[in-house]
């Protein structure tokens, strides 16, 4: 498939999130009614945010933004940035640390 954004490769210069890098973001956390609890950044370079709660694959449930605006809900994100392509973040509160794993999509 390829990423939704090849002009910007990770590791990021200056060890921060560029400004116009692109995410797919369950609209869930980028409205601010359930906090972000996954982060995934998949093998193909692409940064995903989801609430852990509701199916993220539904349709409309999720959407491409600029992952700064979700940085400004939430800037515990920006903790991740470090995090390789490969790997996932996973948190079980909005004040819990982030723990990172290794990223294994599940068979379908």
């Amino acid at each position: 498939m390829g990423s939704i954004q090849p002009g910007l490769s990770w590791p990021y210069q200056g060890g921060a999130f560029p400004e116009g890098l692109l995410a797919i973001v369950q609209r869930t956390v980028s409205e601010a009614r359930f906090p972000a609890l996954t982060v995934i950044h998949d093998e193909e370079d692409d940064w995903l945010v989801c609430d852990d709660v509701h199916d993220p694959n539904e349709d409309g449930a999720s959407t491409v933004q600029h992952l700064h605006h979700v940085l400004a809900l939430d800037p515990s994100l920006a903790e991740l940035v470090t995090m390789p392509p490969g790997f996932v973040a996973h948190r079980t509160s909005a004040t819990t640390s982030w723990e990172i794993s290794e990223w294994v999509y599940a068979d379908d």
